[in-house]
């Protein structure tokens, strides 16, 4: 029987869209630096001394997949959501583990398959609502009874690669059903066991979104397709949650404003208006924070932390709990050969990648889990970097001469596992030319077209992608990336997907690790992807910024952002 009763934080403890859109105040004035610099210097306290500046910008890479965080799988997406939503579960600060939050406590019956959650009282969504049982349960039967393009893996990406199944193929669904006790107590009932479920439900991806919004903006009425769904009404501009913060506008391209929401239950922090202005390019969102224009951003490039450290910016790093790794298509061709692929573990040089390209304090893969993680295997199989064996290989799987493949990669965008995508591209491009493999150029802005492309297509080759982990559980990791087929990996292997299914419903502890050990050699002797490094991001902010709540699993909200003016 798992159960926990800890105290709760007491604080947060188509892609068609039209060229603006705007829920409330018109943020238009703000776009100019100035402006914001401007409306800082009349915020006064009483008696006409200066008041700690509530605004708070924040330099993001790209603008948000989606403001519907069940229809979405990238960091600006969940940076955003995390100031929106809350979930019944939250992350303890400053770790991967799993902490109380919309539920106050749980109690998880022997068998696995059914808990039950003690909600916290005085809750509201931003619309006014009541958060209660009748809210849990609707927002678990919604995700249960997706139909159409919702169903698609890279439209609904968690729910499929955690809950497998929806309504309408319930033999392969991991849930069943949701019961209301009581107004604050809800029962989840789960038709397979799955030993991660708890913490998997501190992902933004399960938030509790207002039922009466859900219903108000048809936030399951997706168009288009799999490969290029249109977002609903609510998910383009109608999101409401339970968090310090609620949505004011989205100008795409240019920036997204928050604000405090008045009634939140936890406390509000300094931090009352939130703008994310997007900056696409590394060097300028470093410049706009040396000019005074935002007040912080993520993923640092390496090359730059000397430089803001010097002039007195604060860089904040996180513990890496990300991989990094080279995606190989096996519906190409010679990447269906496992030894074309060994050919590719061996041509890389992982240590030059990471030392050339990526930030300090990045640990090598060796597999596609951090060392923290359970089932971390020490003595898995590795490839070491050996070009003329590679050649070899090359040679005795039919290509002595080489080939050519096209290597699909991200621009304008920075990841915490890759920072700058375009100069790892070039980096390993060199490695695989020095075999006689030639990689043929093919960028695509991350979003829609590079995720999309990758996973909801076949039509793609070796590519750059990665993970930062949501919680600490094996089967967020390789779970995720090879516990089903899929479009972005195209291979078939029921022995492995069986075994991660074996173990995801274990629910003894020391049998999972091993099971877990044995599965990441399994994976490191099937080679289907090259795990390439644990990248360490960094954060940089401000002289104003006394505090960050750094996460390694992302989980920063900003209401526990402390300033001092």
């Amino acid at each position: 029987m798992q159960e926990s009763a800890t105290p709760p934080r007491s604080s947060r403890p188509a892609r068609k869209r039209a060229a603006v859109i705007t829920a409330g105040l018109a943020i238009g004035a703000l776009l100019l630096s100035g402006c914001v610099e401007s409306q800082r210097d009349d915020e006064t306290a009483d008696g006409g001394e200066a008041a700690v500046d509530s605004t708070f910008v924040f330099a993001a890479s790209s603008d948000p997949a989606s403001l519907d965080p069940a229809f979405a799988s990238d960091g600006e997406t969940f940076r955003i959501s995390r100031q929106l939503f809350e979930g019944l579960v939250g992350v303890e600060p400053g770790t991967a583990d799993p902490a109380p939050l919309l539920a106050e406590s749980w109690e998880t019956s022997e068998d696995g398959l059914s808990t039950t959650f003690a909600l916290k009282e005085g809750v509201t969504f931003h619309d006014g609502t009541e958060f209660n049982a009748d809210a849990v349960c609707f927002n678990f039967d919604r995700w249960y009874n997706w139909t159409g393009v919702a169903q698609a893996p890279s439209v609904s990406y968690y729910y499929n690669n955690l809950f497998r199944g929806f309504a309408d193929s319930p033999d392969a669904a991991v849930y069943e059903s949701c019961e209301v006790n009581g107004d604050l107590e809800a029962t989840v009932t789960l038709a397979q066991p799955f030993a991660g479920f708890v913490p998997a439900l501190s992902l933004p991806a399960f938030a509790m979104q207002s039922p009466t919004a859900l219903e108000e903006f048809a936030a399951d009425d997706i168009g288009g397709s799999a490969e290029a769904p249109a977002l609903s009404a609510y998910a383009e501009g109608n999101p409401v949650g339970t968090g310090p913060f609620k949505f004011d506008s989205w100008s795409v391209g240019e920036q997204l404003q928050l604000s405090t929401y008045e009634d939140y239950w936890g406390e509000q922090g300094q931090v009352e208006t939130i703008i994310f202005r997007v900056i696409d390019d590394p060097q300028a969102r470093t410049q706009a924070l040396q000019a005074g224009t935002v007040d912080g951003f993520d993923l640092v490039s390496p090359a730059d932390i000397p430089t803001l450290e010097d002039e007195g910016f604060m860089i904040v790093p996180r513990d890496p709990f990300t991989i990094l790794y080279l995606g190989l298509n096996h519906e190409v061709e010679e990447l269906s050969d496992p030894l074309v692929r060994e050919a590719i573990h061996h041509a890389i040089d992982k240590q030059a990648l990471i030392d050339q390209t990526l930030p300090e304090g990045t640990q090598l893969a060796t597999q596609f889990i951090p060392d923290v993680v359970d089932g971390y295997n020490d003595e898995v199989t590795t490839y070491d970097y050996d070009p003329e064996r590679a050649m070899e290989l090359l040679e005795e799987a039919g290509y002595p001469d080489g080939f050519e493949v096209e290597f699909n990669y991200p621009t304008n965008v920075s990841r915490p596992y890759m920072p700058t995508p375009e100069q790892v591209f070039t980096n390993l491009t060199d490695q695989l030319a020095a075999v006689g493999i030639t990689a043929t150029p093919a960028p695509d802005v991350w979003t829609p077209d590079y995720l999309d492309k990758i996973q909801g297509t076949a039509d793609h080759g070796i590519h750059l992608l990665g993970w930062t982990g949501d919680y600490n559980d094996t089967d967020n990791f390789i779970g995720v990336f090879f516990g089903q087929e899929k479009l972005e990996f195209g291979f078939d292997n029921p022995e492995l997907f069986a075994a991660l299914d074996e173990a995801r419903a274990m629910t003894d502890r020391e049998e999972q690790t091993a099971a877990y050990e044995e599965i990441n050699e399994q994976i490191a002797e099937f080679n289907p992807a090259i795990p390439l490094a644990h990248p360490a991001p960094s954060l940089a902010f401000a002289p104003r910024v006394d505090s960050y709540p750094a996460s390694p699993v992302n989980d920063e909200v900003f209401n526990m952002i402390e300033l001092n003016e």
